[in-house]
């Protein structure tokens, strides 16, 4: 594996960096530093600036509107986008829909839906999870029957994300009943305004509405809307999946989160010292930075196999699961960072800000305890890091 970047990547980096200055707003850039919320018109504003310069989807064929960069190019656009605080587009239509669309779409499907995924005109959300079937997504029981030309959908999906955002799901039925339960599920897609579909808000932890359930009931959904076979929407789900999970590691952002909790901890607010000058706290970052590197390396070793036309099996369960291994203990050490200051919770400070006088102490402090919280989550949505563990043991170790 070659490490060091050729002449011409060294170029595209500063191609990207200069881009970024220039055209990333620095309204965007303070909320993320800061973790406040992001609203939609935020994504939006972003995606649309990304899709005049041709750079929204590098990981699409060029063709469909892809950049045509090898792997070193994505990842260095990756690194860059992270060291300068820019918001993760949403990943349900660029990342998680459009690969399958990509590689099981029909071509009318490919050009009905990838334009407004592209331009950030056509919002999708998934319809995975439900109230009875989480890590266990094989069990799930929203039905689709077939009645002429049509699928009658009835059931309930939760922890949807952009759920009252969205425009079309990407979802899991079960359109029959095997022996083994992984058989009878398709995968569909439908419009999130059809008459039958009603949206309930879930308010997390850390007071946003972010996610939802959503309620099916008998929505008609048109056969032509079927990705793949009937019956084989577990492969589908599989293979989307393995785009999730890769990009749920998000090493370039894990990287500028160290950069702040190194400056957070060199302000001498814990009775005028600088947390820097603890020994053991400063221990405690040289281990997280340590399994941050040791986590880039594994990434970058899966783009010097892909570039060479290889396989990376496995790679994605990897690094989901030590990805957010790492993200939550750097949550973990913020938190430590600002001492008492981040005990103050003040639910909806996120969304809405400081209503009345000033936070107490720093105010990266306010922001940290809602984050902390919610950030519990990473190891559990996309598939437990429980079961990501399952896979590799069954795969790679043949238990």
């Amino acid at each position: 594996m070659d490490l060091n970047y050729t002449p011409e990547e060294k170029s595209f980096r500063q191609e990207v960096q200069i881009f970024l200055k220039e055209n990333y707003p620095a309204y965007l850039q303070d909320k993320v530093a800061k973790g406040v919320a992001l609203k939609k018109e935020d994504y939006v504003h972003w995606q649309k600036t990304l899709y005049e310069k041709g750079w929204v989807a590098p990981g699409w064929p060029v063709e469909y509107g892809g950049t045509g960069w090898t792997p070193v190019q994505k990842y260095i656009f990756e690194e860059e986008c992270g060291a300068a605080n820019c918001l993760r587009l949403t990943s349900f239509g660029l990342v998680m829909i459009a690969p399958v669309l990509l590689k099981y779409g029909t071509e009318e499907q490919k050009q009905k839906y990838l334009p407004g995924i592209l331009s950030s005109d056509t919002w999708w959300t998934q319809g995975y999870s439900e109230p009875n079937a989480g890590s266990d997504l094989a069990s799930l029981q929203t039905r689709a029957e077939k009645q002429g030309d049509y699928y009658l959908i009835n059931g309930s999906k939760t922890w949807t994300t952009h759920g009252h955002y969205g425009d079309m799901m990407f979802a899991l039925v079960r359109t029959s009943k095997e022996d083994k339960k992984q058989k009878g599920i398709s995968f569909i897609l439908f419009d999130m305004k059809s008459s039958g579909v009603s949206v309930e808000p879930i308010i997390t932890i850390d007071g946003l509405h972010v996610v939802n359930q959503v309620f099916l009931d008998d929505v008609k959904v048109p056969i032509e809307n079927l990705i793949g076979v009937e019956g084989e929407g577990w492969s589908i789900a599989k293979y989307l999946l393995q785009h999730e999970r890769t990009n749920i590691a998000q090493v370039p952002r894990s990287k500028k989160q160290i950069e702040r909790l190194k400056l957070l901890a060199e302000k001498e607010i814990h009775n005028g010292k600088s947390l820097l000058l603890d020994p053991f706290f400063r221990a405690k970052i040289s281990e997280v930075e340590v399994e941050l590197m040791a986590l880039e390396m594994t990434s970058l070793r899966a783009l010097s196999k892909v570039s060479v036309g290889e396989s990376s099996s496995m790679t994605s369960s990897l690094l989901k699961v030590k990805g957010t291994e790492v993200q939550q203990k750097i949550t973990a050490l913020l938190m430590e960072a600002v001492g008492y200051f981040s005990l103050p919770y003040f639910n909806g400070v996120l969304m809405d800000g400081w209503q009345d006088g000033t936070p107490v102490g720093p105010e990266e402090a306010a922001f940290l305890a809602p984050h902390y919280f919610d950030w519990r989550k990473t190891s559990i949505y996309g598939g437990s890091n429980e079961i990501q563990k399952n896979i590799v043991a069954k795969v790679v170790l043949g238990l």
